[in-house]
């Protein structure tokens, strides 16, 4: 099964939180923090603005920096996924 977004809506999943911080010091999983860099599964078509489509910033396979608590979490078979509007995603990761 695969997930095809409407509108401005952009499925991402979500990248692993690093395990270890910069000076080395290893986290167990409470003291991790949800990770906001995701890579894009799938791109919906575009949001129409007074009869217009605009276009879609994000595509296929850009590792995006996203709002910390934005999107809908959803499993499909059994992988874990995020569906964000295009408006929370704030950076392409180059």
């Amino acid at each position: 099964m695969s997930i095809k977004p409407l509108g401005s809506r952009v499925v991402i999943k979500r990248l692993e939180a690093e395990e270890k911080t910069k000076s080395g010091i290893v986290l167990t999983g409470a003291a991790k923090e949800r990770p906001q860099e995701a890579l894009v599964v799938a791109v919906g078509p575009g949001e129409v603005l007074d009869g217009k489509v605009v276009p879609m910033e994000v595509k296929v396979d850009d590792k995006v920096l996203y709002s910390k608590y934005a999107g809908t979490e959803v499993k499909v078979d059994g992988e874990e996924f995020v569906i964000v509007k295009q408006d929370d995603i704030l950076a392409i990761v180059e």
